[in-house]
């Protein structure tokens, strides 16, 4: 133990004695270490914060919209328009198998909202009662739109977090009136804040009113329309895994329903946000090998300058050697000391990049977040895969130069100059 400790003196006082190299040398191991880390978190910050953008909305959430018919496979000219209606709902809540929920939505946002206080236009969102179990919609204080309601057309409406706030500044919202188009409607319930607050997200500028009410009052305005026309329809595969064949259902029956072949791709209007997940976490995933490719390569450069650092420590030294070895020093005693010294580099300057690093990443966590953005956070297998390579650089940038030193015999090393 004391041998070891002597050599672990030397090896301090070598490097004190060369202080600007041992630090560049340092740094660039920490740069890399750092580097590493930093970027990988920075690209899970993006993951996680897309991720809960998704969540928002609901978990597994898939949208078809009212389309076009091309022409012509692949043309985008003289299409035939069709518009959804509450029939093809019915017929995908009574055919499609692998959808596990799915609701109609009217929205319009040309509906003006009155409060004895304040007026306004959000949206106005016609929705079954079942929207809720497919979309994330958290009450705050009140309830939710009922099969009740629903049945009996009546004028009751949710707001979002956003329209209480604007229509009742400061005062209670439950069990008050407003007026949708000079339409009294008592207040059920609000919403809590869906997202920060401080963002602009849509549910939260929302009045929702019970389908069938929406339907009676105000249907989607066009000559063109059919009577049962809808704006879209939200809907959930009974497992995440299903949502193609979700989706291939619900285009089955829309396109049945409408006179054309559900090959089309292109008269297809829809969002499958299981798919959009899957998409961006491989654009993460390769961000991730492509950043993590480049702080293994800055590592690399540093473990070489280590080694490069160690080899001059050899050739300055080696009268040091050649006395150490007449004197009775062992070739393991050399080859221990110039080992711990590539070692004690390599990772000192190892858990600096990591603290460092570390440091950086807790302080933007509390920072405000852009939004879609989480702040950035310590991974932990980019902190192994930082900690195996700095035991590749370390082993390699310390054996190499010691095993020079300890194979050195000590009359030519005293003879060198």
């Amino acid at each position: 133990m004391r041998m070891f400790f002597d050599i672990f003196g030397q090896t301090l006082r070598t490097l004190w004695a060369h202080k600007l190299r041992s630090f560049l040398t340092m740094f660039g191991i920490a740069w890399g270490v750092g580097s590493l880390l930093l970027l990988v978190g920075l690209g899970e910050g993006f993951r996680s914060g897309n991720r809960r953008e998704l969540s928002q909305m609901g978990e597994n959430i898939m949208f078809i919209f009212p389309a076009k018919v091309p022409a012509q496979p692949g043309s985008t000219a003289g299409g035939r328009p069709y518009f959804l209606t509450y029939r093809d709902w019915q017929a995908i809540h009574d055919e499609a198998k692998t959808v596990g929920n799915s609701a109609p939505v009217i929205n319009r946002q040309d509906i003006r909202a009155v409060s004895q206080y304040a007026n306004t236009n959000g949206q106005t969102f016609g929705v079954t009662p079942n929207y809720n179990q497919i979309r994330t919609l958290p009450i705050a204080a009140g309830r939710w739109i009922s099969e009740q309601d629903e049945a009996e057309r009546r004028q009751v409406a949710v707001v979002g977090h956003e329209m209480r706030k604007s229509m009742f500044p400061g005062r209670p919202a439950l069990g008050e009136s407003i007026l949708l188009n000079g339409l009294r409607f008592e207040v059920i319930g609000y919403l809590d804040v869906i997202g920060k607050e401080e963002t602009n997200n849509g549910t939260n500028q929302r009045v929702f009113i019970p389908f069938s009410t929406m339907h009676e009052f105000f249907p989607l305005k066009d000559e063109k329309l059919p009577d049962d026309a809808v704006s879209f329809i939200n809907y959930r595969p009974k497992e995440k895994e299903q949502h193609l064949l979700a989706k291939e259902e619900v285009r089955r029956v829309v396109a049945r329903n409408h006179d054309f072949d559900y090959k089309l791709e292109d008269a297809f209007e829809d969002w499958d946000t299981v798919q959009s997940e899957q998409t961006v976490g491989k654009i993460f995933d390769a961000m991730n090998m492509f950043l993590g490719s480049v702080g293994l390569v800055t590592l690399a450069l540093g473990g070489i300058g280590i080694i490069n650092i160690m080899l001059v420590a050899v050739t300055e030294r080696t009268k040091e050697i050649g006395l150490r070895r007449a004197l009775g020093a062992t070739r393991a005693t050399i080859m221990t000391q110039f080992f711990l010294e590539g070692a004690f580099l390599t990772l000192i300057s190892g858990a600096i990049g990591i603290l460092v690093s570390g440091g950086f990443m807790a302080a933007l966590g509390t920072l405000p977040s852009p939004e879609g953005f989480d702040p950035p956070k310590l991974v932990p297998w980019s902190a192994a895969v930082a900690i195996a390579a700095l035991s590749i650089a370390g082993t390699v940038a310390g054996l190499y130069p010691a095993r020079k030193a300890a194979m050195l015999e000590p009359v030519e090393a005293l003879r060198k100059e």
